[in-house]
């Protein structure tokens, strides 16, 4: 039975099928297109194999970009069937397997199997499935992605880590800067001045870094405005898309909670907001908007022009009988405070 069975799944891999490819192509400042290639492929074949095969006997002007083909350098990072994904690492038995689990997707009998191939998103196209990463670096440098190693005493020697500081970095350093996580960034698309979850992932490398002397000023960096972690809408697409399984959107939290370390409430708004949120829910399960409003707004009636801003909102609350004016705890308030505690109890003894 087992026989049979690797007997099948090994003729399955050597089939030769045809599969069309709908390319989106455009250049510099002009609409798209979408063209179609009709190409015979073996479903181990690497979507790169198959644009390697257009490109080579169908259509030389076809632009991509690829590099190593080994699945570690990020060249060939497209958008395959609507998500970003890297050309050398999806195959097409997998990504048509794939596309038989979404509803009403190619589910017709005895019709040629698609995949649509479009270039990365929230970066302007040079040519084809070849986007300008402009942008894409200027933000990673905007976080300062080295070692500051101002503080050394003795510049001439090692600066040496003990495996478990070392180990802190592990996940961040597998980034390989493909710009799948930068091209899904829903903030990204719409905050231009959002770094992106690249850079962050990054920074929060150099915040971890125990051989790093400006973790103070980082922070203060990155809790600036929404460029930095307080623009990230925790979409979830970055972690989605990651073929390194860096978790940007977990690198992002990292930091965030590193800004709670180290700032009181009263620092800024982002801040007041997390902390809030997480007192009044500790404090009656359900939150209290009212105090919400005045504590995070308000900055607990320090900030006037805030208070302020609130009064055009409360009134017309008034008007309309929608002012809560009394606040009674939920149910479970303790156990949901228990559980809180011991959430921030864990995550004390990590750092």
């Amino acid at each position: 039975m087992i026989v049979k069975a690797g007997e099948a799944i090994l003729k399955f891999w050597l089939v030769v099928m045809e599969v069309i490819f709908k390319v989106i192509r455009q250049q510099q400042n002009s609409s798209p297109i979408v063209q179609t290639y009709l190409v015979e492929a073996e479903p181990g074949n690497t979507i790169l194999d198959c644009l390697n095969h257009i490109k080579w006997e169908q259509d030389g002007t076809l632009a991509f970009r690829k590099n190593c083909r080994n699945t570690i350098c990020g060249s060939c990072a497209m958008r395959i069937n609507g998500r970003s994904a890297l050309a050398c690492k999806e195959n097409v038995g997998s990504e048509l397997a794939r596309l038989q689990q979404i509803p009403s997707s190619q589910s017709k009998v005895n019709v040629i199997p698609e995949i649509t191939i479009a270039p990365l998103g929230n970066m302007p196209v040079i040519k084809d499935l070849v986007v300008d990463m402009s942008s894409f670096w200027n933000n990673l440098e905007a976080v300062a992605p080295y070692v500051s190693t101002a503080a050394r005493q003795v510049p001439e020697r090692e600066f040496l880590q003990t495996p478990q500081e070392r180990s802190r970095l592990d996940q961040t350093g597998n980034c390989i800067m493909c710009g799948a996580c930068y091209s899904e960034c829903n903030a990204r698309e719409v905050d231009p001045n959002f770094v992106g979850p690249h850079a962050l992932a990054k920074a929060y490398r150099m915040v971890a870094d125990s051989r790093d002397s400006d973790t103070e000023n980082r922070l203060a960096s990155y809790n600036e405005g929404t460029k930095g972690v307080w623009g990230c809408t925790r979409c979830l697409y970055c972690d989605s898309v990651c073929p390194m399984e860096v978790a940007p959107l977990e690198q992002i939290t990292k930091i965030k909670q590193e800004i709670l370390t180290h700032k009181e409430a009263s620092d800024s708004r982002s801040i007041r907001h997390r902390k809030v949120l997480v007192d009044l829910v500790k404090e009656g399960g359900w939150i209290d908007e009212r105090q919400f409003g005045l504590q995070v707004v308000g900055n607990y009636f320090k900030d006037l022009r805030g208070l302020l801003s609130l009064a055009p909102l409360g009134l017309r609350m008034l008007l309309r009988g929608k002012f809560p004016l009394s606040f009674e705890p939920s149910e479970g308030t303790e156990q949901v405070r228990s559980l809180i505690e011991s959430v921030q109890q864990v995550e004390g003894n990590r750092q």
